[in-house]
């Protein structure tokens, strides 16, 4: 059977980690443009000021995205470069950038498909005490509503927000991210609580103003655990254990963010663990954070463990491949996470980011040789499809990352992408698999 005839084959970015311009043309401070500044945030001092400079060379850029035939393009919109004190007046060069890059995009035959929240948060209002600030979704219903006044004539596909795990999980749990907060359990709620009533009323905010029908999803990440064997016990445990968390573990789970938005309520456990949500959530917030989706968009990378087994964790052992992440190597996960989603959500899946980080670099020859990035593509694509054959509704697949870039606290160590970008010089070149990339997408998946 297949992938579906109209599958979304894609690749993605996001703005801090590619664009660069950090003040350029009336942008405004966003809280990893700060965190850079400070020292020990980031590997090697390192910061996102110029990055891939994305902002000069959008144009070949998208040419290149077209020779290795992508159909679309996910990349997000930097809230302060259009917004500079994150609400109030808006900076129109800001939007002028976004404007060319979509046209750019569309007259490349590449679909555009927009995030709107990715990681940095406008430094202004995270003075205001971010979204830690009830007034929080109100802000970014705001500026939503500038992007789509905008943008929605030429655009179709939209995310509201990417991966409120990690950001809120390392931003206010672990206190590892920006705004650099380890957060009492009352505070984890309510930031919690914020980032999902924002993504209720920008929904809102699209469906109402929008110039094209749009098509909208969400980008959160989570925890996808793989069985440890084929016995009916394994898969019930693993799938028990994508959905459940604990105290320590709360901020990175599936659940306490896909429950509300697509069953209505937070799960049985976050009423158990943060005592203080019946006073935080008012009336008609659970009704406003449950919009009608179209997709559930989901981040996998890798499995996580059900158990340890002796010194190691059951998805690993001795000697088994990792990627220069140092996670383990686990194609099995875009099968389990894409089924245990759709089994629990019934919404149609869009892998909105997958791909493996290298040690790339270009060889004698003048190209860059990634054949170990071809093989764990190979491998978890072919449990994609397996998904889909067992009847997981998979609507689409975004590679991650379109080309290499600030992988934030790690800085420039770590290359996801296809396209490989030299950050002395700014030369790009197509990696061996982006090429083998474009040869998947030709024959939808066939060659697999």
């Amino acid at each position: 059977m297949g992938f579906p005839k109209d599958f979304m084959w894609g690749a993605a970015s996001a703005a801090y980690q590619v664009e660069g311009a950090y003040r350029e043309d009336g942008k405004g401070p966003g809280i990893w443009d700060m965190a850079s500044r400070e020292p020990g945030h980031i590997a090697f001092g390192e910061s996102g000021n110029i990055g891939c400079d994305h902002y000069h060379h959008f144009k070949e850029d998208v040419a290149l995205m077209k020779e290795m035939g992508l159909k679309y393009y996910r990349f997000s919109i930097s809230w302060p470069r259009v917004m500079p004190g994150g609400t109030g007046s808006v900076n129109e060069k800001g939007f002028d950038f976004y404007s060319a890059l979509v046209d750019e995009l569309i007259a490349n035959g590449i679909e555009p498909l927009v995030t709107l929240f990715h990681w940095n948060y406008p430094y202004e209002l995270q003075k205001k005490g971010g979204w830690l600030n009830d007034e929080s979704p109100e802000w970014f219903a705001e500026y939503v509503g500038q992007v789509v006044d905008r943008l929605s004539d030429r655009v179709k596909y939209w995310i509201t927000i990417n991966e409120p795990q990690v950001f809120l999980g390392l931003g206010y749990g672990t206190g590892e991210f920006p705004p650099f907060c380890k957060a009492s359990l009352t505070e984890q709620f309510q930031v919690v609580h914020h980032v999902l009533l924002a993504h209720g009323k920008a929904v809102q905010v699209i469906r109402s103003r929008a110039k094209v029908k749009p098509v909208i999803g969400m980008a959160p990440t989570g925890p996808c655990f793989t069985p440890r064997d084929n016995t009916p016990e394994a898969l019930e445990e693993a799938r028990c254990a994508s959905f459940d968390f604990h105290k320590d573990s709360a901020l990175f789970s599936n659940s306490l963010f896909g429950d509300p938005v697509f069953l209505g309520d937070y799960p049985d456990r976050a009423y158990e663990i943060f005592e203080d949500a019946p006073d935080i959530i008012k009336p008609g917030d659970l009704s406003l954070i449950a919009q009608s989706l179209d997709f559930y968009g989901v981040n996998i990378y890798e499995s996580k463990a059900v158990k340890k087994e002796g010194t190691y964790p059951s998805n690993c052992y001795i000697g088994c491949p990792k990627t220069n992440m140092g996670w383990p190597i686990v194609p099995e996960s875009l099968y389990y996470g894409p089924k245990f989603l759709y089994e629990r959500y019934h919404k149609p899946i869009l892998i909105t980011e997958n791909g493996m980080a290298g040690h790339d670099f270009v060889y004698l020859d003048g190209k860059v040789h990634d054949p170990y990035r071809i093989d764990f593509l190979n491998r978890y694509l072919l449990q994609l499809k397996k998904a889909v054959e067992d009847g997981v509704e998979v609507i689409g697949y975004m590679q991650w990352s379109v080309m290499d870039n600030f992988e934030w606290a790690n800085g420039y160590d770590k290359r996801f992408g296809l396209i490989y970008v030299d950050y002395v010089t700014g030369e790009r070149k197509l990696k061996d698999s982006a090429y083998w990339y474009k040869e998947v997408i030709k024959r939808n998946g066939e060659n697999l």
